[in-house]
């Protein structure tokens, strides 16, 4: 493919990745109010003292029905989304590797789920210690705008980190990495897993080892992943 052809392959994988986001956002605005809900009020059940959920213009809370519903369907859509990522770079592939194709969706999309509810069980905890950092100085009133970017960033931070196993599975399938490799700078990697955590996380250290642990874990996944992915150790 020529880089103009390359492009419009881009552009038409973008147009269903957008088709199906607004597709499966339809149902999450329909029943936004029940994921409302759900997914901003049960983060605050272990807070204290419990914040009020404030909006400060006409319109915030209108807009945030809408980023709600975005926001589910951008999560409900991921099998696509991985899907069209996954073709836009088969062409480049060997037809061995193109085989792994769907796999690698199915777990993309799956480990993409696990981090996001991964993130949304330990959230209780995370805001219980936010607010009461300052209990009984400062009362806490959340607008909801910032409160929902803050919920939906972290969400999907934890997402796009669990798919570590996937990078390093395609990494050592490209003879980029393998176990050796791995092993041997495992220092410098917990470097980088605390750089990532404190820039992904929230300004506070409880956030930071929340985001950090699972990277670690993910790390020591990833090593077997490499493993079985069939590249022997130099």
């Amino acid at each position: 493919m020529s880089f103009l052809d390359h492009l419009e392959e881009l552009r038409w994988r973008l147009v269903k990745i957008a088709i199906a986001v607004t597709l499966t956002s339809i149902p999450c605005g329909i029943f936004w109010k029940r994921l409302f809900d759900i997914v901003m009020v049960y983060p605050l059940s272990m807070a204290n003292p419990k914040p009020h959920l404030i909006f400060t213009t006409p319109v915030e809370a209108v807009l945030v029905s809408f980023k709600i519903a975005i926001g589910g369907g951008v999560i409900l859509a991921a099998p696509v989304l991985f899907y069209q990522i996954w073709r836009f770079v088969a062409p480049g592939l060997y037809a061995k590797e193109r085989k792994v194709v769907l796999p690698m969706v199915f777990v993309s999309s799956i480990l993409f789920i696990v981090g996001i509810l991964f993130c949304y069980f330990m959230l209780p905890l995370m805001l219980k210690f936010l607010t009461n950092y300052a209990a009984y100085r400062l009362d806490p009133f959340f607008k909801i705008n910032d409160y929902f970017g803050f919920l939906f960033k972290l969400s999907l931070a934890f997402g796009v980190v669990f798919e570590l196993p996937v990078v390093s599975f395609i990494l050592a399938r490209m003879g980029i990495i393998n176990v050796s490799f791995l092993l041997k700078h495992w220092r410098i990697a917990i470097v980088i897993i605390a750089v990532i955590a404190a820039v992904l996380s929230p300004p506070d250290a409880f956030s930071m080892m929340v985001l950090a642990a699972p990277l670690l874990l993910l790390y020591g996944i990833s090593i077997l992943v490499v493993r079985l992915a069939g590249r022997k150790p130099s």
